[in-house]
């Protein structure tokens, strides 16, 4: 880890940008630049707490659709559009969780074209603790009040519908 800069170089990007005549995109840049900053920590810090595990932060994503699933399986095609990643990703994290013992693919029982990928009890198990560790070293406490936490999940959430996330 970096030691931090002794100003915030969003707010000084800011101020060039009225500087330039560009003061009715300055506060957008700012919003922009700042949730890709703020993207850049977030995956520093859950990747920093998965890769012990073996695994990486999308793989463990993959991991927990297949936790919470009822029957502890979902079609590819499933994964990817609740991951909202290209099939190629899936294939990519299914893989390596495979050949980890961490989930299994199955013939899908009621369609031949569809592949099942099933959480073992080996990947059950490592979702657990990857959690666990999660929960008590980055989502517990993100460095945000609770009432910033409500109203940065509102804010997101209105920019993700309005770019037709969901």
């Amino acid at each position: 880890m970096h030691e931090g800069l002794p100003f915030d170089p969003i707010a000084e990007a800011h101020r060039q940008w009225v500087e330039h005549g560009w003061g009715d995109a300055a506060d957008g840049m700012a919003a922009v630049t700042s949730l890709m900053r703020a993207h850049q920590i977030a995956v520093s810090r859950a990747e920093a707490v998965v890769r012990p595990f073996g695994i990486t932060f999308a793989r463990y994503e993959t991991l927990m659709l297949l936790y919470f699933s009822r029957r502890g399986a979902l079609p590819m095609s499933v994964l990817g559009s609740r991951l909202q990643v290209h099939q190629t990703s899936v294939t990519n994290a299914v893989d390596r969780l495979e050949s980890a013992g961490l989930v299994v693919r199955r013939p899908h029982p009621d369609d031949r074209r569809s592949t099942l990928v099933e959480i073992t009890p080996a990947g059950r198990e490592l979702a657990e603790r990857v959690t666990a560790e999660l929960n008590t070293r980055v989502f517990t406490d993100p460095g945000l009040s609770a009432s910033a936490m409500t109203k940065l999940v509102a804010v997101l959430r209105a920019y993700r519908k309005d770019a037709g996330d969901f």
